[in-house]
């Protein structure tokens, strides 16, 4: 009866972890077999037989019978005498089954065996826990907010496994209080140690995607295919879908009636706003439409000159629309180019007398000359047509930077 009290406690375990018999049988047997290693040298020579459901355990130690001065190893040899005294019959060269008691491996070797139970099965949990998630990764999940830190959101989802939302994969304006349901997809599944770490994000283009699928009937029918995603989180997102089908408009219908069907998409994304896109397989096309709402009146295509660098292309608007292709901060162009995967350079088409920015690098610094450029901004012309206090929102650059780079740029067309 002195096994009961630990017996009692696998049961437990069993029940409170879902764990087979099978599972339980296995990681109980490796546990003893361990405590019985670090006991007497050796395993080898013990038979474990485990019920769990009824609270059984028995340990058999086996020992062949030798002459009593000729004991070499007493955990896999037995003395003659020490064999008749289990039973009066017993010969040498037989071999003797002794029951071996849990009181008999001593207290310290009892905790220690319980201590190694309860790390195997936490174990044995984490690495169901990983397999479960890692087969979930980039799919839309929902969890419960449990703790907000200034870092990350941890999060709980029904089962009461722990989520991730670190502060790097959260839109710009979300704010989460305790026990407010979140949305996101599961972007990585990793093991830290023996614990999985389940990392949900919110800013991935993959989120909004699985967002489409959900709201939009025909995505997820696969009527329409979602070809290409390009996003700025909690800003802007172009997305590019298309149809097999010539009776289906995708644009209009992702977007609906008033834009009734993405509206509830916008909102998730704290009102961030999406372009939806015809996809085509003519680039000259697709970047066309990947500029809107400008309206490009003609391009020219370069080819990448080296391996890895993406391709140029000139695209020539009406002054005007200039605003427009670069949008607030330079989004508009930056997602265009994103989409496409092309390095878009704005022209104003009529304009003859301009000058690129680079032939100012004598006399502006190039990281100036990159500030410009990243919004879209590469001729002098560009420069010049918007006024200072456009320029200083636009960029990262300072008033008297930007008033002393006209005046550069002025001097070139009054000379």
């Amino acid at each position: 009866m002195e096994n009961l009290a630990l017996i009692e406690s696998f049961s437990e375990f069993k029940d409170e972890k879902s764990i087979d018999r099978v599972t339980l049988m296995a990681i109980l047997e490796e546990v003893f077999r361990s405590a019985l290693k670090r006991k007497f040298g050796s395993d080898d020579n013990f038979d474990i037989i485990i019920n769990p459901d009824k609270g059984d355990l028995e340990i058999w130690r086996n020992r062949v019978v030798v002459e009593d001065d000729e004991v070499e190893d007493d955990n896999e040899e037995i003395s003659l005498t020490d064999a008749r005294k289990i039973e009066p019959d017993f010969e040498v060269g037989e071999e003797v089954s002794e029951e071996v008691k849990l009181v008999d491996l001593g207290r310290r070797s009892i905790l220690a065996l319980r201590q190694n139970l309860i790390s195997k099965i936490h174990e044995h949990d984490n690495t169901n826990i990983f397999k479960q998630y890692k087969d979930l990764e980039g799919e839309l999940y929902t969890a419960e907010v449990h703790h907000v830190r200034h870092n990350a959101v941890i999060l709980l989802d029904d089962n009461g496994n722990e989520l991730v939302l670190p502060k790097s994969e959260q839109i710009r304006s979300d704010f989460f209080r305790k026990g407010e349901s979140v949305r996101g997809i599961i972007k990585t599944v990793e093991l830290r140690g023996n614990k999985p770490a389940i990392i949900l994000s919110r800013t991935a283009p993959e989120f909004l995607v699985k967002l489409f699928e959900q709201e939009i009937p025909e995505v997820f029918d696969g009527l329409i295919t979602i070809e290409r995603v390009a996003r700025i989180p909690g800003e802007k997102a172009k997305i590019a879908v298309d149809s097999y089908d010539d009776r289906i408009d995708p644009v209009g219908a992702c977007v609906g009636m008033k834009g009734s069907r993405i509206h509830g998409i916008v909102r998730e994304l704290g009102n961030e706003n999406i372009d939806v896109v015809n996809y085509t397989k003519i680039d000259e096309q697709f970047i066309k439409r990947a500029l809107s709402p400008a309206k490009v009146v003609s391009l020219k295509i370069h080819q990448a000159e080296e391996e890895g660098e993406k391709p140029r292309v000139d695209v020539f608007l009406k002054p005007e629309e200039v605003s427009k292709a670069i949008g607030k901060g330079g989004v508009n162009i930056r997602l265009a180019s994103q989409l496409t995967g092309y390095e878009i350079d704005v022209q104003r088409e009529g304009i003859e007398d301009d000058v690129e920015l680079v032939e100012f690098s004598d006399e502006i610094e190039e990281w100036v000359i990159n500030e410009f450029r990243n919004i879209g901004l590469d001729t002098a012309r560009s420069v010049l047509d918007l006024d200072l206090l456009e320029l200083v929102k636009r960029t990262d650059l300072e008033e008297e930077t930007i008033v002393e780079v006209q005046r550069i740029l002025r001097e070139e067309f009054e000379s």
